[in-house]
C-alpha cells in the first residue's frame, strides 16, 4: 500500500529513519539538527497507522523516542527483552539502544511518537519512569492521546513558537505518563474494545454526531453503558469528547478564515449561535470572538 504522509511541509523530505511499511501517517518536522547545548529539543513525531507488514529493526538511533500504541498488537524487543504492544503500551529508546518493532498482520499497529533530544532529554525520560530501553503501560489507555494530538497540531503549524510549545507538550507528556500507571490487565477486555470502537466512531464522524444517544444507538449500546465504558477507559465523558473535538474544529475555522460566528456554529451543528458560543468558551476558555481576536 502506498504510504500517506500528510504533513505541512510537503516539499521536505521524509528521513530515512522512517519506516515505509506505514498506509497512513501524519507527522510533522522542526530542527533535525539542533544545538547540541540545548536543554531539550523536539525534533519530530506524529502518528503512524502501520500496514501488515510493518517491522523496525535497529541497532541505535539518533534521537530519544517515546511510542504510544493507540490501536492494534505487536511486539517490541528492547535489548535483549521481548514486551507485547496493545493499546495503553509506551516504550522508549535512544542512542545505543537496540530494539525490533514488529506488528500483528492480523491487528495492525496505530501508534504516536516523538523524537527528541537535548542536554536534559535523559533525565527527562528517568523522571517519568522510563529509561531508553523500557517499556510500561498507561492508563487509561487513551491518556496520552489529547497531548499527542496537540504536539502533532502545533508541530504542523510551523510557527516561531511551535519547537518551544512542543518542548512544553513532551514535558506534560511525561509528567502524565509518570501519573497514568496502567493496572495488570486493564486493557485485555472486551469491554476495552467496545470503548475503542466508540471512541473510533465519535472520532471519525463527530462531525455529523449530534447527542449521546444518537452514539450509543450507532454503537448498538445504551447511553448509560456508553457512559461507564468512558469512565473506564477515558478522562472525559462520550459527550465532552464530542463536543471538544466539535469545538476543536470550529477553533480553527474561526482563525483560519473569515466565517462568520453564525456559520461556524451551523457546521458544528448548532442551530443557536449564542448557545454555541457559551459551549465554546465552556470547553476552550474563551469566547468564539475572543479566539478570533487573537489572529
Amino acid at each position: 500500500m502506498k504510504q500517506k504522509d500528510r504533513t505541512l511541509a510537503r516539499d521536505q523530505a521524509i528521513p530515512e529513519f522512517f519506516s515505509k511499511a506505514v498506509a497512513d501517517a501524519r507527522r510533522f518536522y522542526l530542527d533535525l539538527n539542533p544545538p547540541k547545548e540545548q536543554k531539550l529539543a523536539v525534533v519530530c513525531g506524529g502518528i503512524e497507522h502501520c500496514t501488515a507488514s510493518y517491522a523496525v529493526q535497529r541497532a541505535t538511533f539518533p534521537f530519544y523516542s517515546i511510542e504510544y500504541v493507540v490501536r492494534g498488537r505487536g511486539q517490541v524487543r528492547l535489548k535483549d527483552r521481548s514486551l507485547p504492544l496493545q493499546p495503553g503500551a509506551i516504550f522508549t529508546y535512544g542512542p545505543g539502544v537496540s530494539h525490533h518493532i514488529s506488528g500483528d498482520p492480523a491487528n495492525p499497529l496505530v501508534k504516536y511518537f516523538v523524537d527528541f533530544t537535548g542536554t536534559e532529554a535523559l533525565k527527562l525520560l528517568r523522571s517519568c519512569r522510563l529509561p531508553p530501553g523500557r517499556a510500561g503501560r498507561v492508563f487509561p489507555p487513551m491518556a496520552l492521546q489529547p497531548l499527542f494530538d496537540e504536539l502533532i497540531q502545533s508541530g504542523l503549524r510551523a510557527r516561531r513558537e511551535s519547537a518551544e510549545l512542543c518542548v512544553r507538550l513532551l514535558e506534560c507528556m511525561a509528567l502524565r505518563i509518570a501519573s497514568a500507571p496502567a493496572p495488570v490487565g486493564g486493557a485485555e477486555t472486551p469491554a476495552f474494545a467496545k470503548y475503542q470502537e466508540c471512541r473510533r466512531l465519535i472520532e471519525q464522524d463527530f462531525r455529523r454526531l449530534k447527542t449521546l444517544e444518537q452514539i450509543a444507538a450507532e454503537c448498538h449500546i445504551t447511553s448509560a453503558y456508553l457512559c461507564r465504558l468512558f469512565r473506564r477507559y477515558d478522562n472525559q465523558s462520550p459527550y465532552q469528547c464530542l463536543l471538544r473535538l466539535k469545538m476543536g474544529l470550529a477553533a480553527e475555522r474561526l482563525q483560519q478564515t473569515d466565517a462568520v460566528i453564525k456559520q461556524v456554529a451551523e457546521e458544528s451543528g448548532f442551530s443557536d449561535p449564542f448557545h454555541f458560543s457559551r459551549v465554546f468558551k465552556q470547553v476552550l476558555g474563551l469566547s468564539p470572538a475572543a479566539l478570533r481576536g487573537l489572529r
